[in-house]
């Protein structure tokens, strides 16, 4: 859906430009968008939201109607609306694509462009980026804790509005769920779209027995009841096994059926309801359940042995309710001098984690003989690491940390790629279903041991070198003051 974010953005972004504008100072620069620690604590994140920060720059002009704002707050002088007026983006831009896992402190988008027109996409490629990536990260664990049963992703009466429930959604479905309860996400991308019905819909019949008998004779290729509005099993399993045996009687062929419970210790319910689904001949009734689920519970509720096929998980995945920030930032990492070059730039803290890799970089990732992460390196953009050299991989704090791996023993991928090419779109987004076949893909690289849901092992991100050599002496330097 393509729609003018040019405005979304906030005020230091535009008066910083008119400050550019006003200096004279619009020297290319390097931007990077980041984030600097994984939600959950996890081992992981997944990129995700590249189609939308690609949609924002296309679309990127400000309008009459923006600049006479602008004007109107008394801030903007007549010069540099004039420049507005005229403003699109010319640069260069570098991503991780949607549906990659990814790690801390390395790009996940890279801007290459003068200075105002890279201030000015900060906040939107932020909110688009952080956003995103947390749904899918979230939706990622939630995945890998369900080992093979279906998540549905039912968040959109939780979502924080209409914009969280829709990308939000397709987040979700990239990373993994099976489709969405969101019938515009699934008309906007493409995805599956699936639910049942409400208790209201049993409410609202004289009785359950007779609201599951009409849902069934309209939808008797997809009928899955709702067991839990009186009474799961005295009254909603029973009379479920009694319209499945009428439709049997009637010579409906049974296929995409089963139960849904949505309250109650699902462990316990869901184990007793499976028997009596077997002892009624309906082994392959499926049973699905919801009820305020994310990756513990859902974890939790499988080591208890719950017979639960399929899950529909709403508030805790659309709105990552245990960590509902993605905490991505975007800094300066370069300005291009007076010969052309790129001149590295760092950002101080007595915080260490918050120092920032200076320059113009790229990402390869190395992965072992079976195509397994080993870590991931980063490296100046003009750096090329020949993989049929020995690579020598180090802590770049704990520097005596050191693993060297021998050619043969590694392949290399970079996975940072360019997106636009002196203002034009390069890059073709695949489809929603494609993204997330590729994330399967990319989950399947991660050992168990970096996906685990608590205290998991953390992937290296070690910088080559070079650029090693680079941060140092900028720190060095900066010492000295």
């Amino acid at each position: 859906m393509s729609r003018n974010l040019t405005m979304l953005t906030d005020l230091y972004e535009l008066t910083m430009m008119q400050g550019y504008f006003k200096t004279g100072s619009n020297r290319t620069v390097v931007f990077d968008a980041f984030h600097r620690r994984n939600p959950d604590d996890g081992g992981y994140s997944i990129s995700c939201g590249l189609e939308q920060v690609i949609d924002y720059i296309n679309d990127l002009h400000f309008s009459d109607e923006d600049i006479a704002y602008l004007r109107s707050t008394g801030l903007f002088e007549e010069d540099f609306l004039d420049y507005l007026g005229t403003f699109r983006f010319t640069g260069d831009i570098y991503a991780i694509p949607e549906g990659t896992v990814m790690f801390p402190r390395e790009p996940i988008v890279k801007v290459i462009a003068p200075i105002m027109q890279a201030q000015l996409l900060e906040t939107t490629i932020l909110n688009i980026i952080n956003h995103q990536s947390l749904i899918a990260t979230k939706a990622a664990r939630i995945v890998y804790a369900a080992d093979g049963g279906g998540i549905m992703e039912f968040g959109l009466r939780r979502a924080q509005g209409p914009d969280a429930g829709i990308y939000g959604a397709r987040a979700a479905v990239i990373a993994g769920c099976v489709g969405t309860s969101n019938v515009l996400t699934g008309q906007m991308f493409g995805v599956p779209i699936m639910g049942t019905h409400a208790h209201s819909w049993i409410m609202s019949f004289p009785d359950e027995l007779t609201a599951f008998r009409e849902y069934a004779k309209i939808y008797p290729n997809a009928c899955t009841l709702l067991v839990d509005t009186y009474d799961t099993l005295k009254s909603g399993v029973p009379n479920a096994i009694k319209v499945f045996g009428e439709m049997r009687a009637a010579g409906i062929p049974l296929h995409n059926y089963g139960i849904r419970l949505d309250s109650g210790d699902l462990a316990y319910l869901t184990k007793k309801a499976r028997k009596m689904l077997d002892d009624a001949g309906f082994a392959d009734a499926k049973i699905a359940a919801s009820s305020d689920l994310d990756e513990y519970l859902i974890s939790s509720l499988k080591a208890q042995g719950a017979r639960i096929d399929s899950w529909g998980v709403g508030t805790n995945l659309i709105t990552s309710k245990d960590t509902p920030a993605f905490g991505g930032v975007y800094k300066l990492a370069a300005i291009m001098g007076d010969d052309g070059n790129f001149v590295p730039k760092i950002k101080l803290s007595e915080n260490s984690e918050k120092i920032t890799n200076p320059g113009n970089k790229t990402i390869y990732r190395v992965y072992d003989r079976n195509g397994m992460i080993v870590a991931d390196l980063i490296a100046l953009a003009d750096e090329k690491i020949d993989g049929n050299q020995p690579l020598l991989l180090f802590d770049p704090v704990e520097t005596w940390k050191k693993t060297l791996l021998k050619p043969g023993e590694y392949t290399l991928r970079e996975i940072l790629v360019p997106i636009f090419k002196s203002g034009q779109c390069i890059y073709k987004t695949p489809k929603v279903m494609d993204i997330q076949a590729y994330c399967k893909k990319e989950m399947a690289t991660l050992w168990d041991e970096s996906k685990r849901l608590v205290n998991p092992h953390q992937v290296h991100v070690d910088l080559s070198q070079r650029l090693y050599d680079v941060k140092k002496s900028l720190l060095d330097e900066y010492a000295k003051v």
